[in-house]
């Protein structure tokens, strides 16, 4: 089994507006292996939130993601169904919102 946990390459989120597209997440990649912790940090609206929405294939709305991989255990997310998804997010990745201290009341 390889050390690598998590592969994204090249993520980018996408947000149809009125005037346009929005693109508030531009070609991200990062690898998280095992036993390490990766933190994502930055100033408020610079895509730190979106990025882990995105990973997790919880984007708000008409927000789209696209990525040349994506990978979670070597099974690619891009390619698994809602069904998977919601599996995967049960048992093997999970997030904690921006309230911490609700979200694990």
């Amino acid at each position: 089994m390889s050390d690598l946990i998590l592969e994204v390459r090249d993520l980018v989120v996408d947000i149809p507006v009125a005037t346009g597209m929005l693109h508030p997440v531009q070609s991200i990649s990062f690898d998280v292996t095992r036993g390490e912790t990766l933190c994502i940090v930055g100033e408020s609206g610079c895509g730190k939130s979106l990025t882990s929405l995105a990973v997790m294939d919880l984007l708000p709305g008409t927000a789209r993601r696209t990525a040349s991989v994506l990978k979670l255990d070597d099974e690619d997310l891009q390619s698994a169904g809602e069904r998977r998804m919601t599996d995967i997010r049960g048992n093997k990745m999970a997030m904690i919102f921006q309230e911490p201290m609700t979200s694990l009341n």
